[in-house]
């Protein structure tokens, strides 16, 4: 999973097997090893019906409804976003570059704007 900040704004993106994850358990987390702690980023399915975020103790936990989850899960649906106080949110599917990069690409999606 790959997270991008920038200033109140917090974008996930999850590969094909994080999803998939993400579906048959309901979570799904990354994590950063700094040399006094790690810095985690999880996303959670909940019960609430909207997207929300909090950051305790060093980490990141974004919540989405089972019903987003089932959506990225079972459709084309690329992604969700929402606002949590004043921090925006974006999770979404990760696809694979359209430039070369040297990045490992084979567990993300199929970019829909390769002409293959």
């Amino acid at each position: 999973m790959k997270i991008r900040i920038k200033d109140n704004s917090v974008r996930l993106r999850l590969t094909m097997s994080e999803i998939d994850k993400l579906g048959n358990t309901g979570e799904v987390a990354s994590r950063t090893e700094f040399i006094n702690q790690p810095f985690v980023y999880r996303i959670l399915q909940t019960d609430t019906e909207e997207l929300i975020a909090s950051f305790v103790e060093n980490e990141i936990v974004i919540g989405l409804s089972a019903n987003m989850v089932k959506e990225l899960v079972a459709t084309e649906r690329i992604g969700f976003d929402g606002q949590s106080g004043p921090v925006k949110i974006l999770v979404e599917k990760d696809f694979a570059c359209i430039d070369n990069t040297l990045e490992d690409q084979s567990d993300n999606f199929p970019n829909p704007n390769l002409k293959c």
